[in-house]
């Protein structure tokens, strides 16, 4: 077992990304790709773009043309890694998407008419939909950021399909999203007017002795222990993209026995549904809203030391997903054998401090999480905990699969932006690791409020312009010793996508 671990951490200690050859994957490569690869679709690069952009020693950085436009002036770029995969295996994708609503609530979604994807390149902004349309559904926007690994599979299926997922969990409750007057009812169907009259203002005492009434008698009304929970329209949107992120992922698995769908991916993408942005992120890409000079998070990352807990607790209670070839407990360095009998730190899942244990031989054992910061890894084999995909990933040359650890559950967070007026340097900044890396949050805020308050407020285009400043600042220049960066830092040699997504343009579409 120490060889195969060995081994494969010599595969990844460059990074998270175990985007070669690296990560085992039984998935045939003679079944054919669901979806060929290629860059994003609103870049609206020909093939001789594409492999140019491709160029890992030039590492050329790809901006929107002046010709392409994408909602609310969104400005994005791009380049690719310095030759850790031969693609770039971020992917990106951008829709203004109308949801048409079902004839009958219970009737089963189809796939093919649920939502009329609206293009999101030249004239996207210029769409407007008519107002017969929006009585018969509803519009939302939409940016989505893919990083993947072990290939651009994972990825690119993502970025073709998940808007799909969301247009049809949304399906669904068109109705009591744009009741916004009435919250929603626990079952559809019931009038909310009785429901917020009756059961809602019941006491717990009340309900404990059946309110009023005889036992039995047609006015007394169902016991309950307490009075039912007041669930707000956004968390309705929250499940929502909650379900679509699961829906995916048992897509990519059921299509996986059918075409080659390599890796996996992170996911991190924004919503913007009457009036409110909603990010969703599983993996360790980052999304910060820059407001008036300060920094607003609307991310976490989901790596090995931020799911330590949940990681190891799922390994206390299924042992057997360890192979018997790890442990699930901490230690601050690798235990050796001569240590049995010893006394050493340790850290446990229901610990976040640390205490001290006997060495036993069973703690010998590989741990589950093993490394330190960009370089901790799950079984030493992958450095992210939330995703899309990795199905057949494998712990090097072993049997144990990885995907149970993994979680394709997203973090979503909400930012309304009736309640904040935004002035035209506000923006939304999502971006791959490939930035965060090399950039403090601090970095990217003063670079963005510096660089937009030099260009002209009416140029369309300077959202782009931004989001390609950080491109640059973050792969940096390429000298003898590698990319530099400023203060001659070390520069990021992974694929960075940036999206820069101004406020304002979302007030102005209340």
């Amino acid at each position: 077992m120490f060889t195969r671990v060995k081994s494969a951490l010599v595969s990844f200690m460059g990074g998270i990304m175990a985007g070669n050859s690296g990560l085992d994957h039984a998935n045939s490569s003679d079944m054919p790709v669901r979806f060929s690869y290629t860059r994003p679709e609103f870049l609206g690069l020909s093939q001789d773009e594409i492999e140019c952009s491709a160029d890992h020693i030039a590492r050329p950085i790809i901006i929107l043309k002046e010709t392409q436009r994408l909602p609310w002036s969104t400005g994005y770029a791009e380049v690719i890694n310095a030759g850790k995969s031969t693609h770039n295996e971020d992917q990106a994708s951008c829709e203004v998407v109308f949801v048409k609503k079902k004839a009958g609530v219970q009737s089963t979604p189809n796939k093919n008419s649920s939502s009329k994807r609206r293009s999101s390149l030249s004239n996207a902004e210029g769409l407007q939909l008519k107002d017969n349309q929006e009585v018969d559904g509803i519009t939302f926007h939409y940016w989505a950021l893919f990083d993947g690994h072990a290939g651009a599979g994972a990825a690119v299926v993502a970025s073709k399909l998940l808007h799909q997922h969301i247009s049809e969990q949304i399906q669904d409750i068109i109705d009591i999203l744009k009741n916004s007057a009435v919250l929603p009812p626990s079952c559809l169907g019931e009038d909310p007017e009785s429901t917020s009259s009756n059961s809602r203002t019941l006491t717990r005492a009340a309900s404990l002795r059946g309110a009023v009434g005889v036992p039995g008698s047609p006015s007394t009304p169902p016991t309950r222990f307490f009075t039912e929970k007041k669930i707000p329209h956004e968390c309705l949107v929250i499940g929502a993209l909650e379900n679509a992120f699961k829906e995916m992922d048992l897509r990519i698995e059921r299509e996986r026995s059918t075409y080659n769908i390599s890796g996996g991916c992170t996911s991190l993408i924004v919503v913007y549904l009457l009036g409110k942005l909603y990010v969703a992120n599983a993996g360790d890409s980052r999304a910060i809203i820059i407001r008036n000079g300060e920094i607003i998070p609307m991310s976490s990352e989901f790596t090995p030391e931020t799911e330590r807990q949940r990681l190891q607790y799922l390994a206390f209670l299924q042992p057997h997903l360890l192979g018997n070839e790890f442990t699930h407990l901490e230690f601050p360095r690798r235990v050796q054998r001569k240590e049995v009998g010893k006394i050493m730190l340790y850290r446990d899942f229901n610990m976040t401090g640390w205490a001290y244990k006997t060495i036993e031989e069973a703690d010998l054992k590989f741990p589950l999480i093993y490394g330190e910061g960009k370089k901790a890894r799950v079984m030493a084999t992958i450095g992210v905990t939330r995703g899309l995909g990795d199905h057949d990933l494998k712990v090097h040359d072993s049997n144990i699969y990885i995907k149970p650890f993994l979680s394709s559950v997203p973090e979503v967070r909400v930012y309304d932006l009736v309640q904040h007026e935004h002035s035209a340097d506000d923006v939304l900044v999502l971006a791959t690791d490939g930035l965060w890396d090399v950039l403090l949050n601090e970095e990217v805020l003063e670079a963005v409020t510096a660089f937009l308050a030099n260009c002209d407020p009416d140029d369309p285009h300077r959202y782009t312009l931004a989001a390609q400043d950080l491109v640059m600042r973050a792969r940096g220049v390429l000298k003898d010793r590698g990319w530099r960066i400023s203060n001659d830092r070390l520069g990021s040699g992974d694929d960075i996508s940036v999206y820069v997504i101004p406020l304002e343009h979302g007030n102005r579409a209340l």
